[in-house]
C-alpha cells in the first residue's frame, strides 16, 4: 500500500496494491502493521459499519465529542462518493478547513480521518456501498454535526443543491460557527 498525508496533519489518503488476474482482483483493506509503520499511528478499530445509498443521497457533515471521539478509515466498496472531512481540532493550523476526495470501487483508495474531524460524503451512483472503520463504538449522546452548506466552510460539492437528498436529522445541524460556540471553541 502507498500513504500519503494530505495538506491537513494527520489524515491519509491509503492506496492498496490490488492483483488482478482473469478472476478478479484481491487487496488487503487493511494491515494494522503496515497502517504503523507509513503513519506512526497505533489504531485499534472496534466497529465496522456499511451503507448502501442512491445517487444523491449527501450524509453529514457528522463527528463523536468528548470520550466517544472517532478516528475512522473510508473506503468505497461499490460505487462513487465525493468523501468530505472537515478539521474541527481548535489547536491544529487547518482548523475550520476540509479535504475532499473522489472514493470510488475502481481506484480502491481509502482515506483515513483523524479524531477531531466532522465528516460526510455525496453519493455519486446509484447502489454507492460505502464502508467505514471506527476506533470508538458509536454513542448517540456524543453526536454532533455541522451543516453540509455553511457559508464558512464554503465546500464545493459540486452538485445542486435541489437534486440533494438529505435526512431531516443533517438539513437541522447547526452552522460551523454555532457548533463551536456549543463545543466552546474558539
Amino acid at each position: 500500500m502507498t500513504v500519503e498525508e494530505t495538506y491537513i496533519k494527520g489524515c491519509y489518503v491509503i492506496t492498496p496494491k490490488v492483483f488482478e488476474d482473469e478472476r478478479g482482483y484481491f487487496l488487503e483493506s487493511f494491515n494494522k502493521n503496515g497502517f504503523e509503520k507509513h503513519t506512526g499511528l497505533s489504531i485499534d478499530f472496534v466497529q465496522d459499519n456499511e451503507s448502501k445509498s442512491s445517487k444523491g443521497v449527501l450524509r453529514g457533515l457528522h463527528i463523536q465529542t468528548g470520550q466517544y471521539e472517532q478516528a475512522k478509515l473510508v473506503r468505497v466498496t461499490k460505487g462513487k462518493v465525493m468523501d468530505v472531512c472537515v478539521d474541527l481540532r481548535s489547536n491544529s493550523e487547518t482548523f475550520g478547513k476540509y479535504f475532499s476526495i473522489m472514493l470510488d470501487d475502481v481506484h480502491k483508495q481509502q482515506l483515513f480521518i483523524p479524531k477531531g474531524f466532522a465528516h460526510g460524503f455525496l453519493v455519486l451512483e446509484d447502489n454507492t456501498i460505502f464502508n467505514y472503520k471506527c476506533d470508538q463504538f458509536y454513542n448517540k449522546a456524543s453526536e454532533r454535526g455541522v451543516i453540509y452548506n455553511d457559508t464558512t466552510l464554503n465546500i464545493d460539492w459540486g452538485w445542486p443543491d435541489d437534486q440533494l437528498i438529505i435526512s431531516e436529522k443533517d438539513m437541522n445541524l447547526p452552522g460551523f460557527e454555532a457548533f463551536c460556540r456549543n463545543e466552546g471553541i474558539e
